[in-house]
């Protein structure tokens, strides 16, 4: 057992399994105090995309620093805060005309789903009932838990969790998902909540962006809200700014974190159409959308994502992303055909694959053993179960990229073996 009194998540203590003390970072690289150089194959829970400590961002937070620090985000305002919304106005779908501020991307999905039920309530429509996609995660807090899978992850929780109406997810019959979500609809819903193309902590699970076309088109036809959580896929990780993108769709509202700052610091935000910032604006003080927190629109977290936003703007970031997406796609081929290794996959920068014959839940035994094995092999690799994906800052170098892909081939090969 560890001497530390820190409590750290998704982490159980009782396998006294050792905690790493990372003393700096930079590039794609975490830097231990006991002299190892770790690569960050997961981009240190899926947030850093253009390296770890980047120079551009890093100079924006230390000159922020000397002049505001923190305030107060109800009725006041900030520049760092103003040119982010400015720009976010700028570069995301034009439909999306109102920026809402939080901190992170569980906060971003309870502030979409508090927007979506105060939209129906401010107008006097009586539309409650909220629906998910099955294998979902959409964050922590008690809405965005119950919005996401039913399991381990909040068992514990369940008598917090409201009910929601769930589609199956579109894997070897999406006709059946779309069926599904048109009853839904049909029943009159608010909302449905939906992670675009690639489902995260469910397993790495993909699906075509005509299923999201498809069921985006189905939302509109029965007035329910259309909510992307882009909080994992936006940033270029599939391949484009959004997801949604490649579907050509806008959703109703857009939750974005994670990459927002680039990886530096905790900042989310919730874009919302001009439709639902209506339905909240009013003489009457009852219709306010009663939604913040203390750290609202922080000013460094605000001056690293005007940072971040200015890389994409200057730098040939998309060009970065296609590279990655080909040698991604270069290593997951090489493996694809190995007996120990199923339904290998690719959506833009992400890649994974199960190891060791059929899908494993969340507590398989196997999880563990190949996060033991990265670790020491000098990897932050972070298996969902006996899922493995990498998914690394879109800086790394074909060396280090080689040798995270050759620890994962080396485990498929003990696998066999055994």
């Amino acid at each position: 057992m560890s001497n530390s009194p820190v409590w750290h998540p998704f982490t159980q203590h009782g396998l006294g399994e050792p905690v790493p003390l990372v003393t700096r970072a930079e590039g794609a690289m975490l830097y231990t105090a006991d002299g190892r150089r770790v690569i960050d194959a997961i981009s240190s829970w899926w947030v850093t995309t253009h390296g770890h400590c980047h120079p551009r961002i890093m100079s924006a937070v230390r000159e922020q620093a000397e002049r505001l620090d923190q305030m107060i985000f109800a009725g006041w305002t900030h520049e760092p805060a103003e040119a982010v919304a400015a720009e976010l106005c700028r570069i995301m779908p034009e439909e999306l005309t109102r920026v809402f501020f939080s901190d992170s991307g569980s906060t971003s999905v309870e502030v979409a789903l508090k927007m979506a039920l105060g939209h129906f309530a401010n107008r006097g429509e009586p539309r409650h009932r909220l629906v998910v996609m099955e294998h979902s995660y959409h964050g922590d807090t008690i809405g965005a838990m119950s919005v996401g899978a039913r399991g381990v992850f909040n068992a514990a929780y369940a008598p917090l969790l409201f009910d929601v109406g769930r589609i199956p997810f579109p894997g070897e019959d999406p006709q059946a998902t779309l069926d599904a979500l048109e009853a839904e609809c049909r029943k009159g819903a608010a909302a449905f909540i939906v992670e675009p193309l690639v489902l995260g902590a469910g397993g790495m699970l993909m699906y075509s962006p005509r299923v999201l076309a498809q069921m985006r088109d189905i939302c509109a036809a029965h007035g329910v809200l259309f909510i992307a959580d882009e909080v994992m896929t936006a940033w270029g990780r599939t391949g484009t700014l959004l997801a949604c993108e490649q579907a050509g769709v806008v959703p109703d509202i857009l939750c974005l974190s994670k990459g927002l700052t680039g990886g530096s610091l905790p900042l989310a935000v919730t874009m919302a159409s001009e439709a639902i910032w209506e339905s909240h604006i009013s003489q009457d003080r009852a219709k306010t959308f009663f939604h913040s927190s203390s750290y609202t629109a922080n000013p460094l977290a605000c001056a690293a994502a005007a940072a971040n936003l200015a890389i994409w703007r200057d730098e040939p970031v998309r060009e970065r992303i296609s590279s990655l997406a080909a040698r991604q796609q270069a290593h997951l081929a090489a493996l694809s055909n190995h007996r120990a290794v199923r339904n290998a996959r690719r959506c833009g920068t992400i890649a994974a694959l199960e190891l060791g014959g059929a899908e494993g839940a969340y507590l398989s035994d196997l999880g563990p053993r190949l996060l033991r094995r990265f670790r020491e092999a000098d990897l932050l690799l972070r298996p969902l179960g006996n899922t493995v994906y990498v998914m690394p800052p879109y800086c790394i170098d074909d060396s280090d990229l080689a040798r995270v892909w050759e620890a994962i081939a080396e485990a498929a090969d003990e696998l066999a073996e055994a």
